[in-house]
């Protein structure tokens, strides 16, 4: 099984997904940015290399959001989505074809890799709880 990190880094009230290039598998959908996790990494250490790598960031690495197991025809991934944050630099793309900053409202247009399907489904579950909470008291 192969270890997997993924950044889930908001904005504004968007988070960001990037695009996979055309030419590697799962080319052309939407993914998190993250990567695998090598030999002697802890997955936050895992993490933070790669949004450098990926983006030109540094990232805070905060609390596990989910994960999940996925297999796919040409391996099995772990993928463990971690909340995160840019402490420096803005996003570049250096190993993407196209970034964007999406709502969760927004999410079914965009083709995403399958093993984030259940993530997103829980995204989309959580922001429609947000959305429908009454309004927080106002002090006089």
């Amino acid at each position: 099984m192969t270890k997997v990190v993924a950044a889930l880094i908001w904005q504004s009230g968007r988070f960001l997904i990037c695009r996979r290039p055309a030419h590697k598998t799962r080319g052309l959908l939407w993914e998190f940015v993250g990567g695998k996790v090598e030999n002697g990494e802890t997955k936050q250490q895992a993490l933070i290399r790669e949004c450098k790598e990926e983006l030109a960031v540094t990232v805070r690495v905060d609390d596990l959001y989910m994960k999940v197991v996925h297999p796919y025809p040409d391996m099995t991934v772990e993928l463990s989505l971690f909340n995160a944050a840019i402490t420096d630099g803005t996003p570049q793309l250096l190993e993407h074809c196209e970034i964007r900053w999406i709502t969760p409202d927004e999410i079914d247009r965009f083709d995403f890799c399958p093993a984030d399907v259940e993530i997103l489904a829980k995204l989309k579950a959580d922001y429609a709880q947000v959305k429908s909470a009454p309004p927080a008291p106002t002090s006089k």
